[in-house]
């Protein structure tokens, strides 16, 4: 167990803290006394990127201080560094068209990579790296997402996600990076460390954006969407809540972090957006967080059904930009008259701008000197072969090895014939899940290139082997091994909740079917979390959870052929049956399959 606890929680000499954002308040005050309420209003707005925003005037009227492409939206022109890099600077030269001239954040989803963007390079999942333990690797696939980021123009991303899921079925598991907190706190600072760089003014430098604060990931099943988890109500007591769901944001802060995403959820009740104890009393009170909060995908509407008495609750709370895709112009109005009537004072409208103009600051937006249009030479690296070697070893450090009876693994490149099988054998899309080009992802193949596990076992073997593929593992007689690719099809937030996490019957078949065949069969589990393995633990002579690992197949094929030892440790607790879940360490008859912690080697 003393090596196991080594594993889980290794130590690191922390880094330089970077200067507080508030050195920045020389240059705001004088900036924030020349503004208008209306100048005001706008910065604090956050707009979706649309056909009608883009063939409007509405950034420059209305003094707009952000513009987000939320998951899915992508420029009309096609999907390339260079169209979205001309999307990213139509709307800044509109913001600098205004009378002070205050430059844009745009914000994006990149979340395993600069995910919406035809041809960059994904990472595993953060439910991947968890297994990694490597903040160091963490923090190098951060810098290299921020590169890729900044060569489209776009200078912040909705990323990282510090939430603790502690109930598999939700949809938003794979975003976090373990069920433990610990795991959490170092990983989500090294993320942060990445993203933003030694210093955010850096060119190649993002804001980074932790989230969703806080306690996403402790729903109760039945109170979130369609009677599941998601945006649903966290019913712990705050010394559980703090235990559990604040160190993330703690080490985010101390590693800089210029924005904070309240969640969706709610926590005993009351919506996280209208938490005045969450979001003044604990994050910028008790922790001093100088930057500035955006709320989620129109989660204000949520907090009542009279928008703007929504908008005032949220804003008194601490809200400090809204994200309003589509009602921008609506929430604009309606906070105006909160103003001019009373009921937000003009002391919170300022402290909100301050906040948003020192990541504006921090980032050199306002520096006089410098341009704040996309740079076309940063697109010489976007997907290149050194990003994608990053990504090969993530994917390497992140799979876990759960059996290997009879030495299965490793292979040998030397196989008279080797027989794939399975649905996400050779499926992209399957690969990478979720948040890939679309909100939801897709499977098939998408259009970041890559590597799928099929190309990678054929490129992997010597010459005189022979490497078949049957989707449903048919025709494997005779082969000296079969390896199955089986697992989940890609989800994200809201229609990912599950009820049943147990293998699908054509996966089951797959495995079955190699299993007559007479030949020892490795399984490789594609999945967004740990899935009901049932009888298939008993049928595969080889079993490794591959989590979602991106567009670098390559990075599997090093494991199973030996080239590379596994080396990942389960971050989050391996269930024997549904009636585990969720189940914890201190529960009772806590017995899970595989413990946190867990993973094999050669």
């Amino acid at each position: 167990m003393t090596a196991t606890l080594t594993l889980l929680f290794p130590s690191r000499v922390p880094a330089a803290p970077p200067a507080p954002l508030s050195s920045f308040d020389p240059r705001v005050k004088p900036l924030l006394a020349q503004m208008t309420l209306a100048e005001k209003i706008g910065q604090m707005t956050q707009a979706e990127h649309s056909r009608a925003l883009e063939t409007s005037t509405d950034v420059q009227d209305l003094f707009i201080g952000s513009v987000l492409s939320g998951g899915g939206s992508k420029p009309s022109g096609g999907n390339n560094p260079q169209t979205w890099a001309d999307l990213y600077d139509k709307y800044q030269r509109q913001a600098l068209k205004t009378r002070l001239r205050i430059p844009l954040l745009y914000g994006v989803d990149a979340l395993h990579g600069n995910n919406d963007v035809a041809g960059a390079v994904l990472f595993p999942h953060n439910i991947g790296l968890g297994c990694t333990r490597d903040p160091d690797l963490v923090e190098k696939i951060g810098r290299i997402t921020a590169e890729e980021v900044r060569a489209t123009g776009i200078n912040w991303t909705f990323a990282p996600c510090v939430t603790v899921p502690q109930d598999e079925r939700w949809g938003r598991t794979y975003e976090g990076f373990s069920e433990n907190p610990d795991i959490v706190q170092l990983l989500g600072a090294a993320a942060v460390r990445g993203l933003q760089g030694s210093i955010l003014s850096d060119p190649l430098s993002i804001a980074a954006c932790a989230k969703h604060f806080m306690g996403d990931g402790g729903t109760t099943f039945g109170t979130g969407q369609g009677g599941g988890l998601d945006q649903g109500d966290t019913r712990v007591d705050e010394a559980t809540l703090r235990r559990l769901h604040l160190p993330g944001y703690i080490s985010a802060i101390q590693a800089g972090v210029a924005t904070i995403m309240p969640s969706y959820s709610s926590w005993n009740g009351v919506k996280c957006s209208a938490n005045t104890h969450l979001l003044t009393g604990i994050l910028k009170g008790e922790l001093g967080f100088q930057g500035f909060l955006i709320s989620d995908y129109n989660a204000i509407t949520q907090i009542t059904n009279n928008y703007k008495a929504a908008i005032g609750i949220s804003i008194n709370a601490g809200m400090d930009m809204a994200m309003e895709p589509n009602g921008y112009r609506s929430f604009i109005r309606n906070l105006t008259e909160l103003v001019n009537e009373g009921t937000v004072p003009m002391s919170r409208i300022d402290d909100a701008v301050a906040r948003i103009l020192r990541v504006k600051f921090a980032l050199g937006l306002m520096d006089s000197n410098r341009s704040v249009l996309a740079n076309p030479s940063f697109q010489q690296s976007f997907g290149s072969a050194d990003h994608r070697a990053v990504a090969r070893q993530a994917v390497r450090e992140s799979l876990v090895l759960l059996k290997n009876d009879r030495h299965a693994l490793p292979l040998s490149k030397r196989a008279a014939r080797i027989a794939v099988a399975g649905n996400s054998a050779d499926d992209l899309g399957n690969q990478c899940g979720g948040w890939t080009v679309e909100w939801q992802g897709r499977s098939g193949a998408v259009t970041t290139g890559g590597t799928t596990l099929f190309a990678a076992i054929s490129k992997a073997v010597g010459p005189n082997t022979t490497v078949t593929y049957s989707r449903e593992g048919k025709n494997a007689a005779g082969a000296d091994v079969g390896i199955v690719a089986i697992g989940e099809t890609p989800y994200a937030e809201m229609k990912g909740d599950s009820r049943n996490l147990t293998l699908d019957a054509a996966d089951q078949q797959a495995v079955a079917n190699m299993k007559k065949a007479g030949l020892p069969v490795v399984m490789v589990l594609l999945s967004g979390r740990p899935m009901i393995l049932g009888d298939i633990l008993n049928q595969a002579d080889a079993i490794v959870a591959a989590w979602l690992p991106g567009t670098e197949g390559e990075g599997v094929s090093d494991v199973l052929f030996g080239d590379f030892q596994p080396t990942g440790k389960l971050s989050f607790a391996w269930p024997r049956a549904m009636d585990q879940i969720p189940s914890h360490p201190g529960d009772a008859n806590y017995n899970p399959l595989f413990p946190l912690g867990y993973g094999l080697t050669y």
